[in-house]
Formats: structure tokens, sequence, C-alpha cells
């Protein structure tokens, strides 16, 4: 099968930490450690387990960072190599999975946790707390915190991947692809949401608007009684998409501070060196990016003793605002088989149920799709997509142009 193949090479990692920042098109393009490779089908060696033909897999920022050097060598542990990249998937069923017959079209929980591995199951898979298994190094597969990141299960940048029944939600027949494909991103927006735990009226900040934060507003406004939502955006269409989805007010980076500021009375002091901060502010603010600016302004806008969560994968950032204004910093990884906030239910069901009121239709015709083998082409349009008004950029592995 036909298939993009990510490998391990430091010399690529050393460049990607030294240029990624300013030249990220070179470094997940022509210099990304990725290749497209003809190899074997994973194989589904245990019960339980199936294969699947994916039909539509995005592309992360998580996998964005990992190909051009930005991911913390902290996850080096929890990922084995060579994998197939790809952990947003709508595919169909291979082969009869349990009570799943084949031809069923589903989307997949990347999450690898105890039952998936065959291993007794630790505490947090006991709680339906699944995001936090302690397992995902161990069983009978290799280590991988999810699908897409482990070297025996193959992912959605491929023709053809591994799943576990455990893994599987089937799509209703009136959801699109496209919209099927974007139910494990608003999942991870529905935990997020829910992880931030917004009391009736709460002030929130949401730092940035790309996919993570659109849909962590959506969820916001459809989920918690929150009060102002304002969300910081650098495009003309991620700003009309935030007001479609709930903010109160959209703002410019370089001055999410002062709209803050003016929401909410806060002061504002400035250091003789460094960005300024507010004493006052937000009681939650998130982090939808993960860079240090985004992070420092999630921190810089929150009241003293409010909430800050980490939704994108953070990067290293000045944590004195934290350490001087008693904030909660609050991690907030994939999405739960079971959340609290919500009934207990899984939060791909409660995402599930949202694309079913059609809340997704404002970003109808945002998704890019292409096939594999013009993979820098993919990659460089995911680098620009909040520029070009794209929500997502996708592989599909069934097509050849």
């Amino acid at each position: 099968m036909l298939a993009l193949e990510m490998y391990r090479s430091l010399p690529r990692h050393v460049a990607g930490k030294v240029v990624g920042g300013r030249v990220p098109g070179l470094l997940s393009g022509y210099a990304a450690p990725l290749r497209m490779v003809t190899i074997d089908q994973p194989a589904v060696a245990r019960p339980g387990w199936a294969r699947l033909r994916t039909r539509l897999s995005g592309i992360c920022g998580s996998d964005l960072g990992a190909l051009s050097g930005r991911t913390s060598l902290y996850f080096s542990g929890l990922v084995s190599m060579p994998l197939v990249p790809g952990h947003e998937v709508v595919a169909d069923l291979v082969d009869d999975c349990e009570d799943l017959p084949e031809g069923t079209r589903v989307v997949i929980d990347p999450v690898l946790g105890c039952v998936a591995r065959g291993v007794e199951p630790c505490a947090w898979c006991l709680a339906g707390a699944t995001n936090r298994c302690d397992r995902i190094t161990v069983g009978h597969i290799a280590p991988g915190l999810q699908t897409g990141y482990c070297s025996d299960t193959g992912g959605g940048w491929g023709q053809v991947l591994t799943a576990h029944r455990s893994q599987l939600h089937v799509v209703p027949d009136a959801v699109s692809d496209e919209q099927a494909m974007l139910i494990e991103p608003l999942a991870c927006a529905v935990h997020t949401a829910l992880r931030a735990q917004v009391r009736r009226g709460d002030r929130v900040l949401v730092s940035g608007a790309g996919v993570v934060g659109l849909f962590t507003t959506l969820a916001l406004r459809s989920l918690t009684e929150a009060g102002q939502i304002t969300v910081v955006a650098k495009h003309g269409r991620q700003r009309e998409l935030a007001r479609a989805f709930g903010a109160t007010e959209v703002i410019a980076l370089d001055g999410a501070l002062r709209g803050v500021r003016r929401a909410t009375g806060a002061f504002h002091v400035q250091p003789d060196f460094g960005p300024g901060y507010l004493l006052g502010g937000v009681d939650v603010a998130i982090d939808a990016v993960g860079s240090k600016t985004s992070l420092e302004t999630a921190l810089h806008a929150t009241r003293a003793g409010g909430r800050v969560v980490l939704s994108g994968m953070p990067a290293a950032a000045d944590l004195s605002a934290a350490w001087f204004r008693e904030l909660e910093v609050v991690g907030s990884y994939a999405s739960a088989g079971r959340e609290p906030g919500a009934g207990d239910r899984p939060a791909f069901e409660v995402a599930a149920a949202l694309v079913a009121d059609d809340v997704l239709a404002p970003v109808d015709g945002a998704v890019a799709s292409y096939p594999l083998y013009r993979w820098r082409e993919a990659l460089d349009h995911a680098h620009a997509a909040g520029r070009l008004g794209t929500v997502k950029v996708a592989f599909d592995p069934r097509s050849s142009r």
C-alpha cells in the first residue's frame, strides 16, 4: 500500500530547532523526515482489531510540529519509528470488527489505551480518563500515545491502518466525510472546554483562532455558561468564523491586552524589559496555539487566581505570571472516554451530537484535501491555512489527482 512514513532523523530534528520557526515550509517539505513509500499493510493479529481503509485524514498542528522539529524531546519515548502519521481519521472497515460489519464508516478516537493494548486497565482507564492512560508504552503493540504515532497501527496518511473496536465511532449517513474528519478535533475542543471549568458569567479569553481555537470557542458557547468570550485571531476568515462560533469579541494579537483591559477594567503594567501584562483580567484563558507568544498572552491576561488551560502543545514561556498571580495552569490533552462535565458521556459522543446539529455549517467548503503524492503541497498549505482561510487540510489516500 502507499503511505507517508515519518522516520527518525537527528540532523533534521536539529535543523528544525535552529530554523524551523523562520522557514517552516522548508522543513515540512523537502527537508522533512517524511517520505512516500510502498509498504505492507499493518497486520491484525488479535481479536477486537480490524483494518480500515482511509477516506480522509487531517493534518494537525502536532503533525506539523513533529515534522519541523518543534516538538519537545519529552515525547520521544512515547512514539515508535518509523510511523505513518494521521490521527484525525474517517475510514471504512475492511474487516468485520465485533458488532461492526465490514464497510461501516467510522471515525477513530486515536488514544491507544489499556483496552487497545490488551493489558490490565490502569486506574485512569477504569475511570474513563483514557487520555491519561499510564500504559501507552506497553502491551502487544509498540509504544505510541495515539494512532499515527505508533509503528504497529499505521495512521491515516496511509491507505490502510488498524484500530481496536474501543476506538471506533460509527458515522451517521447524513454526516459528510469532511465533517466526520472534524469530529476528532472537535472532541478535543469539547474536552478543553470542560477542563476549563467555566462558571456562569465567566469572562474567557481564547488565544488563537486556528481549528483548535475556533472549535474551543464553539464548545465553550455550546456546553458552558460563559459570559464574554474574547478570541485572539490573526486573519480575516478566522475572525468571521470566531464570531460565527460564539465569540463576543475578536481582537488582533497586538491588541489582546488592550482589549481585555478595556473589557475587564484591569490595570496594565509595562516592565522595563519584556512584554506587558495585566493586574486583573479574564477569569479563564485558553492557549489554543502552543507558541511562546500565545501562552504568555494567556498568562498575562488572566486575573489573580484564574485558570489558564494549555490546549495547544506548549512551547517554553516565562511562567512568572503563574507564580505571582497564583494561576491554576491546567493541561488539556486529547479527549476522554468519560467526561464528568458532560454527564459522563465520551467527548466523541458529545462532538458527534454537535456535528449532527449542523454546528459546523460555517466551515463547509473550508476543508482542502490532497492525494498522498502531493504531500509537499499539502504541508505548505497547512502551514498557511489561516492566511488562506482554510480550516483543515487533509490527505485523501484514495485520490490520484
